[in-house]
């Protein structure tokens, strides 16, 4: 058992994950991560799209000219590239469409009314 009573989750990968599935379908917030399989870049970003959601977006690739594109076309205000680790005090934290408008954090947080794009790169 836990020492915080139970209220843990062991961080989890799952496999195979549906595109209608609740998680591809809701902001789940916790340590789980999905993988849907695709055949195009551009079925992956329609995937990625196809939610009312947009706060944070990971992809990994190796090809540069992906990370402009894909990183451009995905709708969330945060976007990772090669890295899991996304959050810093100088980048604005936010996301868009049903996951909020504006941003707290970096000198954009002022700015309530705009929907900025963040993209973390790690080696290509």
């Amino acid at each position: 058992r836990h020492e915080r009573g139970g209220r843990f989750f062991q961080p989890t990968l799952l496999d195979n994950v549906a595109p209608d599935a609740l998680m591809c379908c809701e902001e789940t917030f916790g340590p789980v991560a999905g993988v849907t399989i695709f055949d195009t870049e551009d079925e992956a970003i329609r995937l990625a799209n196809d939610t009312p959601f947009g706060l944070t977006a990971y992809f990994f690739t190796r090809d540069n000219a992906r990370v402009w594109r894909v990183g451009a076309a995905i709708e969330s205000g945060m976007v990772a590239v090669n890295t899991g680790l996304l959050s810093t005090a100088e980048a604005p934290f936010g996301g868009v469409k049903e996951s909020g408008l504006g941003r707290e954090g970096s000198r954009w947080g002022m700015d309530d009314w705009s929907e900025l794009k963040y993209l973390a790169i790690a080696g290509l």
